[in-house]
């Protein structure tokens, strides 16, 4: 018998890396701001699962300036695509 679980990914046992994933899957980029508010997140908590996701490769983070304010954007990187959707496909294959 296969184990239905083998296939999730474990960075994403975490319902806040869930959210980043879900959010840089559907967008070309997101800042920090936008994902603190949309998750309603502190700034500490949200920048701990961003470099856990970073740390994998998962994400990449692109530091900018806009006018004079610092401004960190991040992208899904083509490894964290491909990890996030085969634990999509994961998850559906569970619940059937």
């Amino acid at each position: 018998m296969t184990n239905i679980i083998s296939k999730l990914d474990k960075a994403f046992d975490s319902r806040v890396r869930l959210g980043i994933m879900s959010i840089l899957s559907v967008n070309e980029s997101a800042d920090f701001n936008t994902m603190k508010q949309l998750m309603e997140l502190t700034d500490g908590n949200l920048a701990s699962h961003l470099k856990a996701l970073e740390n994998i490769e998962y994400i990449q983070s692109i530091k900018q300036f806009i006018g004079r304010k610092p401004n960190t954007k991040y992208v899904i990187t083509e490894l964290g695509n491909t990890s996030f959707k085969n634990h999509l496909d994961a998850l559906e294959k569970l619940i059937r």
